[in-house]
């Protein structure tokens, strides 16, 4: 199901980030995904932006693991854009 436009850009706004290395792999990610991205890709994205900036870069650049094996697959997906 496509997400709602406004939805959409909330979620793109939200994945705005102070560190550019998270800000660009964000936004390529919204970019492929755009209004396709499923409900699981939205949960686990909010419990990610609610990581540090250092905290999520360490994350995506494969520096830790979630610990959380739901967020494995977003996680990976993020890794590989």
């Amino acid at each position: 199901m496509a997400m709602d436009p406004t939805e959409l850009a909330r979620l793109r706004w939200r994945c705005r980030r102070g560190l550019l290395e998270n800000d660009l792999i964000l936004e390529r990610f919204m970019e492929g995904r755009g209004p396709r991205i499923s409900d699981d890709e939205v949960t686990g994205l909010d419990r990610l932006l609610q990581l540090s900036d250092n905290e999520l870069w360490d994350l995506l650049a494969g520096r830790t693991e979630p610990d959380d094996a739901a967020l494995r697959p977003l996680v990976a997906a993020l890794r590989a854009v």
